[in-house]
């Protein structure tokens, strides 16, 4: 060690936090001990970095590319082989390992090979004076000598050094009673292990970063075409429905209401307004329980009169072309237009942006698994789709409207091209069918090659992103003159007998739609969404809300939490590039600060993380638990510091 700090000064230091340990949120101690002994040399360190999961080559090159100076002149690695040639492979300048075993009980010492590390997990340079008996020995041996080395070369493969010579040659005094137990030879070569990690890192960054090729499991359904389900006899229409504050109601017990008819008043401007969706009787207005939520919130209970009628309000706006943004806006309003991918943003405020929008992006991804509603909306409702694109495009006074779809939606690509193919601000974009590429960075990035960076608005870049149902139900306001008061569902799921997708009234029970599909066993799970983002219920009697995309019926998981091994496996999947496996931690101290330093404020919640994780760790629900104690008046209150890089 001495002697390679006698001829390199100017240096970095670049130390892994580990992976495959007991789980600890602090630093290893090895680069201070390092920077340390160096500075004992009088040498000069011009920085250093510990980075969790080094061997994360596109996390790693985003933080050293901006932490590296140009006046570094050589970088020295404490990590595992995977580790080192990960840094090799972003820099031109020398790098050095100083190894990091992974096994209990191991030392740092100096590689001295130029062959690649096997990743086998059992390091024994601290041994072997620096010469690695895995790679370097043509054999493979650990345990010394075979005898066969001739003139210093390998018999079995004469191009090449015999390494134990070698380390016999470097330490005279080492004698086999001092070295480790023979290889383990379950563990794969160095060219399998790379070829691996060259796919995985391949398949990792294919459209975004991150991210799950999921099943998609959409045969239970895809195919089928929307049926109307069965106007309820009874509706339970909550007052929040959208992000922001809950309308306030404007009926009384005993009113009769009609079809369209406003009964919720949207309360300021970050809320919505809500809507009857039968004609009949108010029987209560009382909290129930909320579909998305353990809380119970304000609801209005109306009987339907089987009578259907419509309100003297559900007029079709044949002069829209003539209308100002603001006449448009107040409209989408009025009708309680929210988002339908699943968050309930009141559309009318993503329509303010405050910056100029030059693009609106319509998302038909439909990336979860079983759910097909949107699939069904842009087959059979393409043409409303294109007429709320067109509303949108003059609300927002947007130059191009792009269509964006999943590629395993080839139908629904093939009939929005033929339908646009005339139009000369209209695209339709395909995307890769990845899981979650719908979601506003991946979906912004794939068609527009625009970066959302952490703390960033999509109308930052002079977007704005719409779910195809959204699209349809602004549409639906000015064609018909109808409010939000129905919804495309998807009702699937390996316990489903009969799955289909259903246009349901807003209010109408999920335990009423789940009867009409045939499911009669209690050992089931529900989720309402998707199975990934999808909120679990175990009280059915709850009411289809404006988000509610999906009923998904499965049955249930068995497996209960372990502890965090540090595998990093969230990581690599994470598609905002944070660092997951700390939430968990950080939730369990309720410090809160440091989950807002590792950048809880970008993440989507999209459950990558709880997907993939083998200790089946809740990670989601410990960033819902923070986001929730930390939201006022439907926003998120945070300062975002640090992305989690």
């Amino acid at each position: 060690m001495s002697s390679l700090l006698e001829q390199e000064d100017d240096f970095y230091v670049v130390a892994c936090n580990k992976c495959f340990k007991e789980f600890s949120a602090g630093v290893e101690p090895e680069c201070s001990e390092f920077l340390a002994f160096c500075g004992a040399k009088g040498k000069t360190a011009r920085g250093s970095e510990t980075i969790d999961f080094l061997c994360n080559k596109s996390r790693s090159d985003h933080i050293l590319k901006v932490s590296v100076t140009p006046d570094v002149k050589c970088i020295f690695v404490i990590a595992c082989g995977l580790g080192v040639q990960t840094v090799a492979e972003i820099f031109d300048i020398p790098v050095y390992t100083l190894c990091d075993s992974v096994s209990a009980g191991g030392f740092h010492g100096t590689s001295l090979s130029p062959y690649h590390c096997n990743a086998c997990g059992q390091c024994f340079l601290n041994y072997s004076c620096g010469i690695c008996p895995v790679t370097d020995c043509t054999k493979g041996l650990l345990n010394g000598q075979c005898g066969g080395s001739k003139g210093g070369k390998c018999e079995a493969d004469v191009e090449k050094d015999c390494a134990w010579d070698k380390i016999y040659n470097a330490d005279p005094l080492l004698s086999q009673d001092s070295l480790p137990l023979l290889r383990d030879f379950s563990k794969l070569n160095h060219k399998f292990i790379f070829e691996h990690v060259k796919n995985i890192r391949r398949k990792r960054m294919e459209s975004y970063y991150g991210g799950l090729y999921l099943r998609g499991c959409k045969d239970f359904s895809d195919s089928l075409a929307l049926q109307n389900f069965p106007v309820p006899h009874t509706v339970v229409i909550p007052m929040s429905q959208h992000a922001g504050m809950s309308a306030d109601p404007i009926v009384r017990l005993g009113d009769y209401v009609m079809v369209g008819q406003k009964i919720g008043e949207a309360v300021g401007v970050f809320s919505s307004s809500v809507h009857s969706s039968v004609s009949g009787h108010v029987t209560e207005i009382a909290p129930h329980r909320h579909p998305n939520s353990s809380h119970d919130v304000v609801s209005i209970t109306i009987q339907s009169d089987g009578k259907d009628a419509p309100h003297r309000s559900i007029i079709p706006i044949d002069y829209w072309d003539d209308l100002d943004v603001y006449d448009i806006d107040a409209i989408i309003a009025e009708k309680g237009i929210v988002g339908m991918g699943g968050a309930g943003f009141p559309t009318p405020v993503k329509l303010k942006a405050p910056k100029p929008i030059d693009t609106v992006l319509i998302n038909g991804c439909e990336s979860e698994p079983f759910v097909t509603a949107d699939h069904r909306i842009m087959l059979e409702f393409a043409d409303d789709v294109l007429f709320g694109l067109t509303i949108l495009l003059k609300s927002t006074s947007a130059g191009r409207g792009i269509i964006v779809i999943g590629d395993n939606k080839g139908d629904a690509i093939s009939n929005f091209k033929a339908k646009t193919a005339h139009l000369d601000n209209i695209d339709v974009v395909s995307v890769r069918a990845k899981y979650p590429q719908g979601a506003e960075k991946m979906l912004i990035s794939r068609a527009l090659g625009r970066d959302l960076a952490a703390g960033m608005r999509p109308y930052d870049l002079g977007v704005i992103v719409i779910n195809v149902s959204t699209a349809r139900a602004i549409a639906d306001a000015f064609q018909r003159g109808m409010p939000l008061i129905e919804r495309a569902v998807t009702v699937s799921g390996e316990k489903i007998k009969r799955p289909g997708n259903f246009m349901v009234r807003i209010g109408t029970s999920v335990k009423e739609i789940l009867t009409y599909c045939g499911v009669t066993d209690d050992e089931i799970t529900v989720k309402l969404g998707g199975p990934m983002m999808g909120i679990k219920i175990t009280d059915f009697d709850v009411p289809v809300i404006k988000g509610t995309n999906g009923i998904i019926v499965s049955s249930p998981k068995l497996s209960e939490s372990t502890e965090c091994i540090r595998c990093g496996r969230c990581v690599d999947v994470c598609p905002m590039e944070l660092l997951p496996l700390y939430f968990p931690v950080y939730a369990s101290k309720a410090d809160w600060e440091a989950m807002e330093d590792k950048g809880i404020a970008n993440c989507v919640e999209c459950g990558c993380c709880d997907y993939i994780c083998p200790s089946h760790i809740e990670i989601v629900k410990a960033v819902k638990d923070c986001k929730k104690s930390h939201r006022k008046n439907g926003e998120l209150v945070h300062r975002i510091r640090n992305p989690g890089m």
